[in-house]
């Protein structure tokens, strides 16, 4: 995990030989000799991380320690010195420092703790604080290229009346986006509703969309005006588009070329001004090909696609993302001193999130609920987190060298056994149907399930 990190230390050699190290690691290091050139660095506002020599020819380390505290930076400082005393690292880290590390130094140890202390920065950074007193619900929250990119899109689209579709997996904030673009657009002070194709039975969508009149059928004892109504002058939002059906994909590809319609059981055409944005996690191109979604009807709504990634292609925004959902839930929750500790963050950095950010924030959740307070520990995430991390440490024993006969034993050992476990999960616990379902007989599951000591 990349950043941006400061050293501070007036031996030209030791300066060369850290940036060497740090660079290696893909972070971007800004080499300094005196505090003063530190001070400038760190006005920024791009430093994640220090690295300062205690002793300095006519400085002390201390001293950007103190400014920085001073300042109120969140940036977290690392003291590194050949002096290396008891009562010097007590001092350091009384004033604050994040930890502190003697010459001649492993190279390892300062490699873990300069990841740690970026971490911990971007997990406490300022911008987190900023949205919880603007009181923001959900912020775009990203850094990476993909989603630098988006936002310049997303911000030239937004003043247009443009019809925008949306791409991404389930999760990745496909309505977020949606309420961005309707609140940086000309039609802001209008409404914006939203409505999810999945959600409505294909019975009711007409009415839903366009409204009906009394009478018009069973049940509809009362005119009701549609969502197309509803938005007039402001934004009609369209989120699970893939999921509407053929016969309903006509009648809206009529109105989006016509720009007007009738209520189900009326006469009288209607005209509004609705600005469309459509979302999907289905590939609608495919599903075109396969004619399950009208071309004409893509090709209308697709004149500006946005594609989302996937939280695991954005590693980097997964601390933000978790210091937010911590700041927001522990709020609502009334624990606001929760931290997490940097090996919980990397834990979370390194899982592959299927669910993304929607997954994150439910897991965020639960570790609040059954959280006693303090700092959040590895300990308290959820098991799947904890067993793909089991699974990766045995890929790095693989590379590492290790017996790949053990290894392979081990990591079958796991997979069998949680493959069993779901099977009597979803059965539960008819060994037969879950035999059936593991497709081996029921005397071998028995025999299997004693082996991995399952009951």
């Amino acid at each position: 995990m990349s950043g941006e990190v400061l050293v501070l230390d007036d031996e030209l050699n030791i300066r060369r030989i850290l940036t060497a190290m740090l660079e290696a690691e893909k972070y971007v290091v800004h080499a300094v000799a005196t505090i003063t050139e530190a001070k400038e660095k760190l006005k920024s506002g791009k430093i994640q991380a220090v690295l300062s020599d205690l002793r300095l020819t006519r400085e002390d380390g201390l001293q950007l320690l103190k400014w920085v505290r001073d300042e109120q930076l969140s940036v977290p400082v690392i003291i590194l010195t050949a002096h290396g005393t008891i009562d010097s690292a007590v001092d350091a880290m009384k004033q604050g420092a994040f930890d502190y590390l003697s010459k001649p130094f492993d190279r390892g140890e300062l490699i873990s703790v300069i990841k740690k202390a970026v971490l911990s920065y971007k997990f406490q950074s300022e911008e987190i604080k900023n949205w919880r007193a603007a009181g923001s619900d959900v912020p775009m929250i990203g850094e990476s290229p993909k989603m630098l990119k988006l936002y310049s899109i997303l911000d030239k689209v937004a003043v247009s009346d443009s019809t925008v579709l949306i791409l991404g997996e389930s999760g990745t904030g496909k309505e977020l986006i949606a309420a961005a673009l309707h609140e940086r657009s000309r039609r802001r002070q209008g409404p914006f509703i939203k409505i999810s194709c999945a959600a409505i039975p294909a019975t009711l969508m007409e009415s839903e969309l366009f409204g009906h009149e009394r009478g018009a059928f069973t049940g509809a004892i009362s005119s009701k005006p549609g969502r197309f109504e509803l938005a007039d002058g402001g934004t009609l939002f369209l989120d699970e588009i893939g999921e509407m059906s053929v016969e309903m994909q006509v009648k809206l590809l009529r109105v989006l070329q016509e720009k007007r319609f009738e209520r189900v059981g009326g006469l009288r055409t209607l005209t509004v001004d609705v600005r469309l944005i459509t979302a999907t996690n289905k590939d609608l191109e495919k599903e075109v090909r396969e004619e399950r979604f009208r071309s004409d009807l893509f090709y209308r709504l697709n004149v500006v696609p946005l594609s989302l990634p996937p939280l695991r292609d954005r590693p980097d925004d997964i601390p933000r993302l978790a210091a937010f959902f911590l700041m927001k839930i522990g709020d609502r929750m009334g624990k606001t001193s929760l931290t997490m500790q940097p090996e919980t963050l990397e834990l979370l950095i390194q899982y592959p999130w299927p669910g993304n950010i929607r997954q994150l924030e439910n897991v965020i959740e639960r570790v609040i609920v059954l959280s006693e307070g303090g700092s959040i520990t590895p300990e308290q995430l959820p098991e799947e987190i904890l067993e793909f991390e089991e699974l990766r440490f045995s890929e790095r024993q693989i590379i590492a060298g290790g017996s790949l006969k053990d290894i392979v034993k081990d990591v079958t050992r796991r997979i069998e056994k949680k493959a069993i476990e779901e099977a009597l999960v979803e059965t539960q616990n008819n060994v037969t149907e879950a035999a059936r379902k593991l497709n081996i007989s029921r005397k071998g599951l028995q025999l299997k399930m004693k082996e991995l000591g399952l009951r």
